[in-house]
């Protein structure tokens, strides 16, 4: 079955009609945590099958929601031949950190495709419990959210070649949990219009999140990322600005100015993608300022939120104006109260701050610990047009840096050294290698590998690929970081 347009987070069509939805474009994916782990399925053929078909009634539904897609957008979006997907083999290994995918192509279906080709790292982990242990997995699986939660746990037992284990489907089980979970978010907040529910890409499966999102509606949270949840639950979609844009303008000013100059609807601008104090907030600011009656928001992403809501706060304050804080990432019920109580004391108007969860809502909720939390998964773009970017984020050390260029992976053959080299599309082969995306398919299998476990914190930069991350860092930063 096709999937649908509205599949996806609000924000991919804000950013296509910011941006240069026809521009070609590379993301990579990627898991940041999770150690040793195996590929179940062939990816190519599973991101194809994720890609949508559009119908004229998707169109009139996003034009009602502030989400008027133009003739770039429409036309990238059916360009599917000209996409181009570069992966690790079926049955291959790989370690964290390591790009196993590449997804190249206009830059509006590229970027579209991202919160469900997420949803892949339950397969993944899947696939690899059930190969080290089956009966860890047989106790990690044995009560899932919905019917197809079941029907990914049981298809990729059969791609790996591993017998069913028993799966109970309670439903009713996980939307308690999930009623549950907001009631005492709303607690928090006092107010269910305060929050917005933006787990899609922290979900395992579509049905998953519809049954998540009808108990965020039954609790009186209206607002979700996503857009055709939205449309079957009658939410309202929300979502303005990802990583993505700001680094297709390669700084946070050009971003937000495109934002606010293309779209004549309020923006949230995300503060992280270089550095939150130093660059997000003085270029939101000074938007902020030309035009304080906007009502523009600034969402807090990574790093220490506290530190940076408070000297936001500050600067706010000096100059003369009042813009709306959007917290997300990694909130729970604790951290909710501790940000409502920094509001009160510096005495910010509930009215202007909010508050967006995921996770919290979506995974924490299961039963099952195959999360995307667990392994960290994401999808990075990498390049636009003929410029490699980065996203650099404020966690300490590399965080959540991303891989600029476009990546390719090469596995050591024999020889000393990482088990895995990043390098760079077109670089040549480093010897005592070779290039594990042109490997072919074998049976998925985790024999033999326990000793290269224990190499698998050794995973480097090719010379090419460090050289691409040391001059976007000396161009963002200057002055060091």
């Amino acid at each position: 079955m096709a999937t649908s347009l509205l599949a996806t987070d609000g924000y991919k069509f804000s950013m296509a009609e910011a941006g240069w939805p026809l521009r070609r474009e590379t993301f990579y994916y990627s898991h940041r945590r999770g150690g040793l782990q195996v590929m179940p399925l062939d990816l190519a053929g599973y991101v194809r099958s994720l890609l949508p078909e559009p119908k004229p009634e998707d169109y009139d539904y996003l034009s009602r929601f502030d989400y008027e897609m133009g003739v770039g957008f429409k036309a990238a979006i059916l360009r599917k031949e000209r996409l181009s997907v570069r992966a690790i083999p079926r049955g291959a290994h790989f370690y964290s950190r390591e790009p196993i995918l590449t997804v190249t192509g206009p830059s509006a279906l590229v970027s579209w495709v991202e919160p469900i080709l997420l949803q892949l790292n339950f397969r993944i982990q899947v696939a690899t419990q059930a190969l080290l242990d089956r009966e860890g997995l047989a106790r990690a699986v044995a009560r899932v959210t919905c019917e197809e939660q079941k029907a990914i746990v049981l298809e990729t037992l059969d791609a790996v070649g591993v017998k069913p284990v028993p799966v109970t489907v309670d439903t009713e089980g996980y939307a308690q949990r999930v009623r549950a979970t907001v009631k005492e978010l709303i607690d928090a907040v006092e107010d269910p219009a305060r929050i917005f529910e933006v787990g899609l890409r922290a979900a395992t499966c579509l049905q998953q999140h519809e049954i998540a999102l009808q108990a965020c509606k039954d609790m009186g949270v209206q607002r979700t990322s996503n857009v055709e949840g939205a449309r079957k639950l009658g939410m309202i979609p929300v979502g303005t600005m990802g990583h993505e844009h700001i680094q297709r303008y390669g700084s946070d000013d050009a971003a937000f100015r495109a934002m606010r100059e293309r779209r004549p609807q309020r923006s949230s601008y995300l503060l992280d993608t270089f550095d939150t104090l130093t660059s997000g907030i003085p270029a939101a600011f000074q938007l902020i300022r030309e035009e304080p009656g906007a009502g523009d928001s600034i969402r807090f992403d990574s790093g220490n939120k506290k530190l940076q809501y408070l000297y936001a706060v500050t600067r706010a304050r000096d100059m003369g104006i009042r813009p709306v804080n959007i917290l997300e990432d990694g909130l729970d019920a604790e951290a909710t109260r501790e940000f409502e109580e920094l509001r009160r004391q510096v005495g910010w108007d509930p009215s202007a701050q909010f508050y967006g969860y995921g996770g919290h809502i979506i995974a924490r909720t299961m039963e099952c610990s195959f999360t995307r939390d667990k392994v960290a998964a994401i999808y990075k773009l990498s390049q636009t047009g003929h410029q490699p970017v980065m996203k650099f984020g404020n966690e300490q050390g590399e965080g959540k840096q991303s891989i600029p260029g476009v990546p390719v992976l090469f596995r050591r053959r024999h020889g000393s050294g990482p088990m895995g080299l990043v390098g760079q599309e077109g670089e040549p082969v480093p010897e005592g290698y070779f290039p594990l995306m042109e490997a072919e398919p074998e049976t998925p299998s985790l024999v033999g590998t326990q000793e290269a476990n224990a190499e698998a914190a050794k995973v480097a930069l090719t010379p090419t690929t460090r050289a691409l991350v040391d001059e976007l860092t000396r161009r963002h930063f200057p002055k060091g970081r």
